[in-house]
């Protein structure tokens, strides 16, 4: 499976009164990784859009190992794979070589109506290796 990989600084804003990363913004982490994996693959999101399909996410999942803290660079490191009309995208989150957390989204291939698609091919070349 093709991986990519995405690297953010921990803003102060991402952070609790422990200085642990707030669980949701591992969310957002996720989406900044997609977004970057389409831009770097020549689909940025918002030409997909443009061409009427969307990827909403119909499910989520993650899990906590390690908190990060603020300014850790970390890494988000992400892989993509299709079955019919359904996307997965499986994530893990590292600082230096420590694994902090991984999970994954579920996407829908649809149409701006909720009409389900199938990717079209320039989208599917992404889940090969």
């Amino acid at each position: 499976m093709r991986e990519f990989e995405f690297t953010t600084r921990v803003p102060y804003a991402h952070v609790d009164k422990m200085n642990h990363v707030y669980y949701a913004n591992y969310l957002v982490y996720f989406e900044m990784a997609r977004s970057s994996l389409l831009r770097d693959a020549g689909l940025p999101y918002k030409d997909l859009e443009a061409r009427g399909i969307m990827l909403p996410v119909v499910d989520v999942q993650c899990r906590y190992r390690q908190p990060a803290h603020y300014d850790d660079l970390i890494t988000v490191v992400s892989a993509l794979s299709i079955h019919r009309s359904r996307i997965r995208i499986d994530y893990r989150i590292h600082r230096d070589g420590t694994l902090l957390a991984e999970g994954c989204t579920h996407h829908a291939c649809m149409n701006p109506d909720g009409k389900v698609l199938r990717p079209p091919p320039d989208l599917t070349r992404l889940f090969q290796p």
